[in-house]
């Protein structure tokens, strides 16, 4: 089997406005008080990769446009939807009222470990994640629906919150995705 990577040209890239107008994955990513801006635009490459819904940045999370973001984000800032707000338990308590399911990823007790979550069908889910050294606030997670824990074997006990973002909305995507279309053979 033949095995030549593919050219840009060849990869069916969205436009901007196909983007916009296409269907979006019910997911929603909250990054609470996250310092760095290479993260931050990670984060939104990651989003716009598997077509989230929306990225609320709360706190001292910076916001586009700033070079140390675009540098990551290759772009994604102009495609993903976007919204600040001061407040993350703000956010998170709005979340809920409008029918959306919130989830911290953090190591809590009683969490649910990420390979056994499995996402209501049709329902929206919001994800947060947190400072890179303080994790999600303590209140945020009390507000939040539950408790989401990557499982990880080694010695370190943390991931970057960028590859905790992939790992996690990667998970969430194929869950979702296997939801709504069963019979599919592939993800896309």
């Amino acid at each position: 089997m033949e095995r030549r990577k593919l050219r840009n040209s060849e990869l069916d890239r969205k436009s901007v406005e196909e983007f916009k107008n296409a269907q979006k994955t019910p997911l929603i990513v909250v990054l609470d008080n996250v310092r760095s801006l290479n993260n931050i635009g990670s984060v939104f490459r990651t989003a716009d990769a598997f077509l989230i819904q929306k990225i609320y940045l709360c706190g001292i999370t910076a916001k586009p446009p700033h070079k140390d973001i675009q540098k990551t984000a290759l772009g994604a800032t102009d495609t993903v939807d976007w919204e600040y707000c001061e407040n993350t338990l703000e956010v998170v308590e709005k979340l809920k009222k409008d029918g959306v399911k919130v989830f911290s990823i953090e190591q809590a007790e009683g969490a649910v470990m990420l390979n056994d979550f499995q996402p209501e069908q049709g329902e929206c889910c919001a994800v947060v994640f947190g400072n890179e050294v303080k994790g999600v606030q303590q209140d945020v997670v009390l507000a939040s629906h539950n408790v989401i824990e990557i499982p990880q074997l080694g010695s370190k006990h943390s991931l970057n919150i960028s590859v905790s973002t992939g790992v996690v909305l990667w998970d969430l995507f194929v869950k979702i995705k296997a939801k709504t279309y069963p019979n599919s053979s592939h993800s896309h």
